[in-house]
């Protein structure tokens, strides 16, 4: 099956992607806040620019879009038909960079907890992540 919209009509579909202030990442961002837990936005310079810094508790927090960074999830899972060989490699290369920012973080002393957009639609997905952050070890939510 080919794409239902022209390339041009897709390459602005793809522009309006947004790289922050997602609506995962506000979602992260409010629990945080709800529990009474400090933040800061931009990564600090830090290896990967994370989305959220808890420097006092030397704490990142990666918000991961399933497809866009390969998850094993039925959205990530999923492939695009169009310029596929493109898209394989991209989320390949995105899977690297996440594996080897969240290492060189970790050899820094940083814990590491990652978001996936998937488990926000868990009932109890924002005890999970409080309880990741104030355990202050890397986690997977």
């Amino acid at each position: 099956m080919t794409d239902v919209f022209t390339p041009e009509q897709r390459s602005a579909v793809m522009r309006r992607v947004k790289g922050r202030d997602t609506r995962p990442e506000l979602r992260v961002r409010a629990a945080l806040r709800a529990a009474g837990i400090g933040y800061r936005l931009g990564g600090l310079g830090l290896s990967g620019r994370p989305d959220v810094v808890m420097k006092g508790r030397r704490v990142v927090v990666f918000v991961h879009g399933c497809f866009w960074h390969g998850h094993d999830c039925a959205r990530g899972a999923r492939q695009p038909k169009a310029n596929a060989d493109y898209w394989r490699a991209k989320i390949d290369r995105n899977r690297a960079r996440d594996a080897a920012n969240a290492e060189r973080l970790a050899q820094d002393g940083w814990a590491v907890v990652t978001v996936w957009e998937c488990a926000m639609k868990a009932p109890d997905f924002d005890a999970r992540l409080i309880d990741a952050v104030r355990a202050g070890q890397a986690a997977t939510v």
